[in-house]
């Protein structure tokens, strides 16, 4: 969801006290979701101590002792914004709020143990940044597994799995360090820019923790084409990267891993002509995109991208430590300017989609598929120095 005013245009009348234990910050709900979401919450924590900002109206007397404060309505995205981080801080400024839950699109499917998980760490204080750990359906949520979740990790030394979370629990000054960002946005009209609350948390030295909450409702794109999701948020990404080169330059230590039990892959349906499909596509594009790709990638990288074209669907493959150094020469050539930048992340699909069919069958193997992501993410941390280098010394490193 996604507001085009400050917070300042609330409207309705203010709650009559301040100093709430949580604030919850809530999308668009059907009704039902509404009372539904009402009640979960109100099961964790007394009413009295809680402030609910909704766009939905605020109906008169019907959850008393509930204090709810109406929101302007918004523009329904699929992930959480700058406005969106920009209006709870203001929010949790005016009404002195002690915690912070934003729910994203689609918030209202996440169950009673979910928004504790998500609730109650930042309320007690144990964390500066609650994040969720979603359940997803193999194969699903891929360019969170390929890039954003190997690429922040390795670089801010986190293994938070979902980067670009659309559910977060923040503490106070989390909501004030991301708020103040997010209103840096909205001030030069960038009111729908992805937020990257993770990095912020890893910068200033937050604490944060993720928690199990299962599966949820996913938001739909308002166009779900693959190519124009990539783009938009590898852009975000890379341009948060960016601003935050000089912190991750510097050597750090990565947290011991999760935890978790081992899952048991989920049947996957035979996808062998899926993948024929994307190799097809893919040795189309090699054909017509060496020019722009010889810009970018050293010659090496080109050499294991020209093997791959003579794979047999069926052994299709992208080695994971190609696939990292891939990433990072376009993330350098991204921040260099190599080519226009559209064009630039418009180049690198291809290149994601022959991951995609490497992985789709490595996991109809038989193969855990978070294996297979953990494997791609460590080569991400191997190959860290790479970019490192190329980052100080470009010139140097020109293919």
């Amino acid at each position: 969801m996604a507001t085009a005013d400050p917070i300042s245009d609330l409207s309705g009348s203010p709650p009559v006290r301040s100093g709430y234990a949580m604030l919850a910050v809530l999308p668009p709900l059907a009704a039902e979701q509404l009372e539904s979401t009402l009640t979960r919450l109100t099961a964790i924590f007394p009413a009295e101590e809680l402030l609910v900002a909704t766009q939905n109206g605020v109906p008169a007397g019907s959850y008393a002792p509930l204090q709810m404060v109406e929101i302007p309505p918004t523009r329904v995205t699929w992930t959480l914004t700058a406005a969106d981080y920009a209006n709870a801080a203001e929010l949790a400024r005016k009404h002195e709020a002690r915690s912070i839950l934003i729910l994203g699109p689609e918030g209202g499917s996440l169950s009673a143990s979910a928004l504790r998980a998500l609730a109650w760490p930042v309320a007690s204080g144990s964390v500066d940044l609650a994040l969720p750990y979603y359940e997803v359906p193999t194969n699903s949520g891929l360019v969170n597994s390929a890039i954003l979740y190997p690429l922040t990790r390795a670089l801010f030394a986190t293994r938070a799995r979902f980067p670009l979370s659309i559910d977060v629990g923040l503490s106070p000054r989390m909501a004030e360090r991301v708020g103040r960002a997010a209103e840096h946005l909205c001030s030069v009209g960038q009111q729908d820019a992805m937020m990257w609350p993770v990095p912020e948390a890893v910068v200033a030295g937050y604490s944060l923790g993720e928690y199990e909450v299962g599966a949820r409702t996913a938001p739909q794109p308002p166009d779900p084409d693959i190519r124009t999701i990539l783009v938009q948020v590898t852009s975000a990404l890379f341009s948060d990267i960016e601003s935050k080169a000089a912190f991750w330059q510097r050597p750090r230590r990565l947290p011991p891993p999760r935890s978790t039990p081992p899952r048991r892959p989920a049947p996957s349906d035979d996808r062998t002509g899926e993948v024929a499909s994307i190799v097809d596509g893919f040795r189309l594009a090699y054909n017509n995109l060496q020019e722009i790709w010889a810009l970018v990638l050293p010659p090496a990288s080109l050499l294991g991208i020209k093997r791959l074209t003579v794979l047999d669907p069926a052994g299709f493959r992208m080695p994971e430590n190609l696939w990292a150094r891939i990433v990072y020469d376009f993330l350098v050539a991204f921040r260099m300017r190599t080519i226009n930048r559209g064009h630039l992340l418009g180049a690198l699909i291809p290149l994601y989609l022959a991951w995609v069919a490497g992985h789709i069958n490595v996991t109809g193997a038989g193969t855990d598929p978070e294996r297979h992501i953990e494997a791609v993410a460590a080569a991400f941390d191997a190959d860290k120095p790479y970019l490192v280098a190329r980052w100080r010394w470009p010139d140097r490193f020109n293919p």
